[in-house]
């Protein structure tokens, strides 16, 4: 047979110390109106007693849930697992629950999700998205009703709300510079759709890189397309098979990266020696493979933790003008780029 939890309520921990319930709640509420001993008191009490505040009933009387709802394209990546142990290190500090909804990369998916999006159901959203700019007006609709959104990895443009991301537009052209410097002279860039700022961002560092050292960009080696691992295969097959071969690839991420090492493989290309790769984010898979891969390393867990506290700051206040921060990356170099010499 079951066991029935023993469960305290707010109102024996009031009775226990010989005060009101509306004491024992402003004191855990750390409220101007109640002594530092009395709280101190409730404190300790709460601990002895193992109180657990019911937050469905606190809720229902603050306007509150407690669940923060998280939009996202994938979990199953280093990336955005990694970024999720950020979020809920600190959405459990301040007692915040997470609920994930997964748009697998797909933008009629999260159109979807938004549509049916129970917002009462949550204080705030984070969000990863997989729309370009024309889905702006969609989340403006949401942030309009007074409920707040923080981007996260991947954002819209052209919405007053807050953001964290990475510095994109500078990782690729550091990891397009360091392909310049090791002797690379036919750079190609296998990158995301086009329409996402992420995408963006880094090919626009890709052709800085270019322009500085005096190269020409070549259109037909950039490449828009998934993320996928099989999209950085196909996207390679196309390059190494075109009428002008690179000697160097940039991929958007490690997964492209990695795709397109598989395809060199392939056609017994040795990658580095005869073909440099540099991938973005430093998943551990590219310590691992062989030869190992030069990256750009994502701060993912910041990114997690830093979107968490902001969004935190605008459930604390009404009005919170939005705050946009950029976490930099840092160029890991290993084998892919070791170029082959005489």
């Amino acid at each position: 047979m079951r066991k029935q939890l023993n469960t305290i309520t707010i109102r024996e921990v009031a009775k226990s110390l010989n005060i009101s319930v509306a004491t024992v709640s402003r004191a855990l509420r750390d409220t101007y109106d109640v002594s530092p001993a009395t709280r101190k008191k409730v404190l300790e009490k709460v601990h002895e007693l193992n109180y657990k505040p019911n937050y469905s009933a606190t809720g229902l009387a603050q306007g509150k849930t407690h669940n923060i709802g998280i939009v996202l394209p994938i979990v199953t990546n280093y990336y955005f697992s990694t970024v999720i142990t950020g979020i809920q290190e600190i959405a459990y500090n301040h007692d915040y629950n997470i609920i994930l909804y997964l748009t697998n990369d797909s933008p009629v998916k999260e159109l979807q999700i938004l549509q049916d999006l129970p917002l009462g159901s949550f204080d705030g959203l984070l969000v990863s998205t997989s729309l370009g700019p024309d889905a702006a007006g969609h989340y403006c609709n949401i942030i309009d009703h007074g409920f707040p959104i923080v981007f996260f990895d991947r954002s819209v443009a052209g919405i007053k709300t807050s953001r964290v991301l990475q510095d994109d537009f500078n990782g690729g052209f550091e990891a397009t510079k360091h392909l310049i410097l090791n002797g690379y002279t036919s750079i190609a860039h296998i990158t995301g759709p086009p329409e996402l700022t992420i995408t963006q961002k880094r090919l626009q560092g890709y052709k800085a890189a270019l322009a500085k050292y005096n190269f020409t960009v070549n259109n037909d080696w950039i490449i828009f397309s998934g993320f996928s691992q099989e999209w950085g295969e196909k996207d390679t097959e196309q390059l190494i098979l075109g009428k002008n071969r690179p000697d160097a690839i940039f991929a958007v991420n490690d997964r492209k990266a990695i795709g397109s090492m598989i395809t060199l493989k392939k056609h017994n290309i040795r990658v580095g020696s005869q073909m440099g790769v540099v991938g973005f984010t430093n998943d551990p898979i590219a310590m691992i493979i062989s030869p190992s891969l030069t990256t750009v390393e994502e701060p993912a867990f910041e990114v997690g933790k830093t979107s968490c506290e902001l969004l935190i700051k605008h459930l604390a206040k009404k009005y919170f003008e939005p705050e946009e921060i950029i976490l930099h990356g840092k160029l890991q170099i290993r084998e892919s780029t070791k170029r082959e010499k005489g």
